[in-house]
């Protein structure tokens, strides 16, 4: 956002925040001129309270009492913005707006279940309650929100001139269904890191095409940048790598290696081409994801050159990041009073 606010663009974050709090953090500090939402990872969908019990909703850096079921809040907030950056309300002036829904995270609350939100309140994790029909209604809502966005970039003129991109930030939990991947949130197998994303221009990008092209969420950033004319900071490089020429066609590939790790369960990852290298409580797999996508056929022992190659071209990278801070392992029963805020 500050790239692409120094080049000309209005820019705004509806939705979860989660990188800090004010007075030293927040979507202001971080080139977002307009901020609405929760500041922390996930609150009660009605009483907008975070896991502590303190009220979490904010507009820009000043809390923000507002009745409403947070999916629907965003949603209007995004419409209004959206309306206000119409060519005639905003002289034509490009706009960025990051819409990041906390839909369907816990806890498990539709629009129809206000009478839920005093028990849910000091319990955001929901460890009783919630379905899979829950689930599916609490998606439906905020699709119902997306269409709303949709239909007024379209009421405004706006919608063919605009990049749209729908994606996700992990594997599901729960009640989530990431077959036929093994795994989910917190897991660096596939059901816990691939997900879906969707990309719609329809000045630029033909309609109905696929794209087995590996990327990852970072790779947005460098993306978004390039297509606004922008460049990224001289001192801070973009470790993403711009997707522009997919979107053109669809077609196009390029080698993209993906590294993860993370320190729950002493986890690491490489992708690179079909094969992939992980590490789970010290065990290293390799795998063939287009052959076996549920990582059941090990094959590092039958292949062990490919699994050294990858090990070491995963060493390699890892020794030009900084160290993960010994209190940075979180797990999912965690609790946000227990974590630093900083």
């Amino acid at each position: 956002p500050s790239l692409l606010k120094a080049s000309g663009y209005r820019t705004a974050l509806i939705g979860k925040w989660h990188l800090g709090y004010p007075p030293h953090f927040s979507p202001i500090k971080s080139g977002y001129e307009e901020f609405f939402g929760p500041m922390s990872g996930g609150v009660d969908y009605f009483t907008h309270a975070s896991n502590n019990g303190t009220h979490d909703l904010y507009s820009n850096e000043e809390e923000k009492h507002e009745d409403g079921y947070l999916t629907d809040l965003l949603s209007q907030r995004a419409v209004d913005y959206v309306n206000r950056m119409a060519p005639g309300a905003a002289q034509g002036t490009p706009f960025f707006l990051s819409l990041h829904y906390t839909a369907p995270h816990w806890p498990w609350e539709t629009r129809e279940d206000h009478a839920l939100a005093q028990e849910v309140k000091d319990n955001l994790f929901h460890l009783h309650g919630g379905n899979i029909h829950t689930y599916h209604r609490m998606i439906h809502h905020m699709d119902e929100g997306i269409g709303w966005v949709v239909d007024a970039l379209k009421k405004n003129g706006q919608l063919d001139n605009t990049l749209i991109v729908f994606t996700s930030d992990n594997g599901g939990e729960r009640f989530s269904d990431n077959w036929p991947l093994v795994g989910g949130k917190m897991d660096l197998t596939e059901g816990g890191i691939r997900v879906p994303w969707i990309a719609h221009w329809p000045a630029v990008i033909a309609p109905g095409g696929t794209s087995t092209q590996h990327c990852m969420t970072m790779d947005w950033s460098a993306t978004l940048v390039e297509l606004a004319g922008a460049k990224a900071d001289a001192e801070y490089p973009f470790d993403g790598v711009s997707l522009a020429p997919v979107l053109r066609n669809a077609k196009h590939q390029f080698e993209r290696p993906l590294y993860w790790r993370m320190n729950h369960r002493g986890q690491r990852a490489l992708r690179m081409g079909d094969y992939k290298y992980l590490r789970v409580d010290g065990n290293d797999y390799l795998f063939n994801i287009p052959a076996d996508e549920r990582e059941r056929a090990n094959l590092a022992k039958h292949q062990p050159e490919k699994l050294q190659n990858l090990r070491a071209a995963w060493e390699a990278w890892d020794s030009t990041v900084p160290a993960i801070p010994e209190d940075a392992t979180i797990s999912l029963g965690y609790s946000y009073k227990d974590m630093p805020q900083r």
